[in-house]
């Protein structure tokens, strides 16, 4: 589910998680930054089919994890949660590279509004749909991102020009999500706010690159940097609407607590640098592909692990929603940008 970013000057048409889920389109998250050379291609320690799949089942158990962090904490404490193990794991990463933060207090002010549109009220708002939606329908709203995305990148960006398979596509994503819905139903048996909940908290995403894409495209630091400056700024912003809005949790029951811990560490932390990594040595063609994955992987934990029922028409909306999703993303003689859930 995406998430945090870093930008690139590449026009925008989008997720992640996402959870990162949040975490999972186009977005101007890119391992390099706008002012760095092209990033050269190198291998990891691990063939990168194999961090592909560890990405597609860490960003898709996300929703799980929201889902299993909602039963002993708050919906604004799992969030917290989440940000504040995400952004200790990239300082760890700094730390280590002895790489500095971002510098400026216009810079600084960019990623606080960036923090609210692609980490605080994203997160957040997943959390408490989750609390009257499945984990299942959670991921597969993430999966609307790029639908999004589309429709607002031609309002927003004038270089993002419209064509005729990329409308075909915003038809068939949205006809998906009436699919999934149940809409010959009259929706029944769905409950309307916490779908709207997830649905909104997957527009914030495209909102969010958007305006990173038009403020700090030419800011100078790494993609780690940003997003780890990023984190810290959300942060400090859950700190505080907790503080407000919540009482101290009773206890820490050990499996809510862990799961908020991976949430943070591993689907944020994690993943966007195994996600960089990706980008660079396979091109952001192929990394954005683990955005196709994300609602299956979420789907597949739903049932088998939390035991969430599913109806025929949640995998054949999804599977219309995803082919929808690939139209949108198809511009002839352009390269697809990379996103992160």
């Amino acid at each position: 589910m995406s998430a945090p970013t870093a930008p690139r000057r590449q026009a925008l048409s989008t997720p992640a998680p996402t959870t990162d889920p949040a975490s999972p389109t186009t977005d101007p998250t890119s391992p390099t930054s706008p002012t760095s050379p092209a990033p050269r291609r190198r291998r990891g320690l691990l063939d990168w089919r194999v961090r592909f799949a560890v990405l597609s089942v860490v960003w898709g158990f996300s929703f799980l994890l929201i889902k299993v962090g909602t039963e002993a904490y708050a919906p604004f404490q799992v969030a917290l949660g989440r940000v504040l193990f995400g952004a200790l794991a990239l300082l760890a990463v700094l730390a280590v590279r002895r790489e500095p933060l971002p510098r400026g207090l216009r810079t600084w002010g960019h990623l606080t509004v960036a923090a609210l549109l692609l980490n605080t009220a994203p997160f957040s708002l997943f959390a408490y749909a989750e609390l009257s939606i499945p984990s299942s329908l959670a991921g597969i709203c993430n999966a609307t991102s790029p639908l999004w995305g589309m429709a607002l990148s031609m309002i927003a960006l004038s270089e993002d020009r419209p064509t005729r398979r990329r409308f075909a596509g915003l038809g068939l994503g949205f006809l998906g999500v009436l699919t999934v819905l149940g809409a010959w139903h009259g929706f029944s048996g769905v409950d309307a706010k916490g779908t709207a909940l997830a649905l909104l908290a997957s527009l914030c995403y495209p909102v969010g690159w958007i305006y990173v894409r038009r403020t700090l495209a030419g800011v100078p630091g790494s993609p780690v940097a940003l997003t780890g400056a990023q984190l810290m700024v959300s942060t400090l912003q859950l700190a505080l609407v907790s503080a407000l809005f919540t009482s101290a949790p009773a206890g820490f029951p050990l499996w809510p607590t862990l799961s908020v811990v991976a949430l943070g560490a591993l689907g944020t932390g994690m993943a966007l640098q195994m996600q960089y990594g990706l980008v660079t040595e396979v091109g952001p063609t192929t990394a954005q592909m683990v955005t196709y994955f994300i609602p299956v992987i979420a789907t597949t934990a739903g049932v088998l692990v939390l035991g969430e029922q599913l109806h025929w028409n949640t995998p054949v909306g999804a599977a219309i929603v995803l082919a929808g999703a690939a139209l949108t993303q198809t511009r002839p003689g352009a390269r697809k940008p990379a996103r992160t859930d």
